[in-house]
């Protein structure tokens, strides 16, 4: 049959018949989301009246989607449902604060540097691509001693020969470091499944379907067993535990080895590994992506969205507050990506039956403080400040005030660039979870020019759930950020935005056995 005139798309999109074949079929489509149309095509010889089955979303000419927050999260999603529902989608992205979230730079001396997520992994895929498809540069790597500080000494310290600090470690601990990162390469293997399984189409409309789809019960288990049980089941001592793994999660999470094991791991793979970062900041990786998806930023917070339309697809009323006042808009598809937890979300969801169930727990707060000025090395044993040698300082449980210490380097890194020798003035980064205390600032700084701040909501409570939250709110409402109660980080979240747009894409179309399938691995083989 030739193509019938003023139908653009009609040969990817419909199903033609006679109008007498599809007659004795009328009732039999009336519940489902197809319609019927009428042409005549004189292009297949017969001057006949065809009746033509297309899919009732497709007569919209635009169809508008609502996202909720700008960091990587929203951004992300962004550019993956531009991605998957094509130019057809006009896409309004509501911020309240700055673009990049908590991607984020601070100047200091007419230098930014980070003052959010510093730095990513090699493994973060969707993160490598997002750089790549933007044309942005991976920054030069300044490298510089880790060590980790125990109140009273150093209770490890980086050298600069691997094979050393591998003897060191196996004196120390034996062999709990190997143990440890047999553990982590398990748990990664089978969580990179879930590129595979995005790669292919697949989706998830909870965190529990996502889990178990990648490690089964294990996954789950995982995400109500604490680090410290995990680690200690597979032969880690407890004073590896104490040392090295409390650490590393007090740096990555501000919290102890009680998480649970999942989020744990996470932080553990992303301590080891090469490292990297955006050159100009990371947050350029959001804005980037907003201004290629052409996506309208609307700076204002949303205050609620209300069901209006039950019948069909359903229709949401975003109502938000700006400089200008009180605005709403209809859309057909929303996407909160920002917390909902109880104590920050200023959201409320209306005339939806059941009601939203929104997470009620709360997140651990982060202080970020860049102090210019000359680091106090008597306080870690050196009195000569000269002989200092480490750029970055971990912490065990004591002290208490701050979780880590990093001499960094700005976001643009000239080709001449060193960095500040250990008696000169730098900026420090130092992590704490509350403001630091005047007094506090003394004890690590002999002297300071300045102090600057910002205080995040960083990562939620781990632990503090017992059930595991969903995706899909309701039929084309969607929360990004409920992956972050299995594990919270920069690549997580695009992780989620990418299974959001996917399910978007998939629940629009009604392609369910995209969503939540059984088995995928055995499925992802087959089709391949």
């Amino acid at each position: 049959m030739g193509m019938c005139r003023g139908l653009p798309g009609a040969e990817e999109s419909l199903r033609a018949r006679p109008a007498t074949d599809l007659a004795e079929r009328s009732r039999s489509i009336e519940h489902l989301p197809w319609t019927r149309l009428f042409a005549r095509c004189p292009d297949d010889g017969e001057d006949r009246v065809w009746a033509i089955v297309i899919h009732k979303s497709l007569l919209k000419a635009v169809w508008e989607i609502a996202v909720v927050g700008a960091g990587i999260g929203g951004s992300a999603v962004t550019h993956f449902l531009q991605q998957h529902f094509g130019p057809r989608v006009q896409i309004d992205v509501f911020e309240k604060g700055t673009v990049g979230g908590r991607l984020a730079t601070i100047s200091v001396n007419k230098q930014h540097y980070e003052s959010g997520a510093a730095s990513f992994h090699s493994l973060s895929l969707h993160m490598q691509e997002f750089v790549k498809h933007l044309g942005l540069k991976h920054r030069r790597e300044v490298v510089g001693r880790s060590a980790i500080f125990g109140g009273e000494n150093f209770v490890l310290e980086e050298t600069d020969w691997y094979l050393l600090d591998l003897f060191r470690l196996w004196w120390h601990y034996g062999i709990s470091f190997l143990r440890l990162q047999m553990w982590v390469e398990e748990v990664m293997e089978k969580f990179m499944r879930i590129y595979k399984y995005q790669a292919h189409g697949y989706a998830f409309s909870g965190m529990e379907e996502l889990l178990y789809s990648l490690g089964e019960s294990s996954f789950i288990n995982m995400t109500q067993r604490s680090v410290a049980e995990s680690l200690l089941q597979v032969g880690v001592t407890q004073r590896f535990i104490d040392d090295i793994v409390s650490a590393v999660l007090r740096a990555s999470y501000g919290q102890s080895a009680a998480m649970p094991a999942f989020a744990g791991a996470m932080a553990l793979a992303g301590a080891q590994g090469t490292l990297w970062s955006v050159e100009g900041g990371n947050k350029l990786v959001c804005s980037g992506l907003l201004k290629l998806t052409k996506a309208s930023v609307i700076h204002a917070t949303v205050i609620s969205v209300t069901l209006q339309q039950t019948e069909g697809k359903p229709l949401y009323l975003v109502k938000y507050e700006s400089e200008v006042g009180i605005g709403s808009d209809f859309y057909d598809i929303v996407v909160i990506a920002t917390p909902l937890h109880l104590d920050n979300s200023t959201i409320t969801f209306e005339g939806f039956n059941p009601p939203i169930d929104v997470i009620q727990d709360s997140y651990q707060p982060t202080v970020i403080s860049l102090v210019h000025g000359y680091l106090n090395s008597s306080y870690f044993g050196f009195p000569d400040p000269k002989l200092f040698p480490f750029a970055n300082i971990l912490t065990t449980d004591f002290p208490t005030f701050f979780c880590a210490l990093d001499n960094i380097c700005p976001v643009n890194i000239s080709a001449n660039f060193r960095r500040k020798q250990p008696q000169d003035a730098a900026v420090w980064r130092v992590q704490s979870p509350k403001p630091l205390l005047r007094s506090q600032l003394k004890t690590l700084f002999r002297s300071y020019y300045s102090v600057q701040t910002a205080e995040w909501q960083a990562h939620p409570v781990h632990g503090s759930r017992t059930t595991l939250p969903k995706f899909a709110l309701h039929d084309q409402l969607f929360h990004v950020n409920a992956l972050e109660w299995a594990a919270s980080s920069v690549e997580v979240m695009a992780v989620a935005a990418k299974n959001v747009a996917l399910l978007a894409y998939n629940r629009w179309y009604q392609d369910l056995d995209k969503i939540d399938q059984k088995d995928l691995m055995h499925k992802v083989k087959t089709e391949l």
